[in-house]
């Protein structure tokens, strides 16, 4: 019979580090920026950013809350989505647009 070992990692307490491992982690601060060879990776243009989108795949973190709505508002999100499932998504993507729609205009 096997025994199985699992192993959590906790950011707060890491591993103690290695020898070999402080080595190179001194050497690589040594090390100027100019040291570096990136000649292997592109230049990002202003076009690059202009075009850029959000990772599809991001999903921030999700918090729980209470909120009240008017009721007219609710119904309005629930009676466009399928069998008023997904209404609370819907509200949170329209509130996720318009935050960024404002980010957009001040930043």
């Amino acid at each position: 019979m096997r025994k199985i070992v699992r192993y959590k990692f906790d950011p707060a307490n890491p591993p103690p580090l290695t020898e070999a491992q402080r080595a190179e982690i001194a050497a690589l601060k040594a090390r100027s920026e100019d040291d570096v060879d990136t000649s292997d990776i592109p230049e990002l243009t202003e076009e690059f950013w202009r075009n850029a989108v959000r990772n599809p795949y991001f999903k921030p973190i999700k918090q729980q809350l209470t909120l009240r709505l008017d009721s007219d508002l609710v119904a309005w999100f629930k009676r466009r989505t399928p069998d008023g499932r997904g209404y609370q998504s819907a509200i949170n993507r329209a509130l996720r647009e318009y935050v960024t729609k404002q980010d957009r205009k001040t930043g």
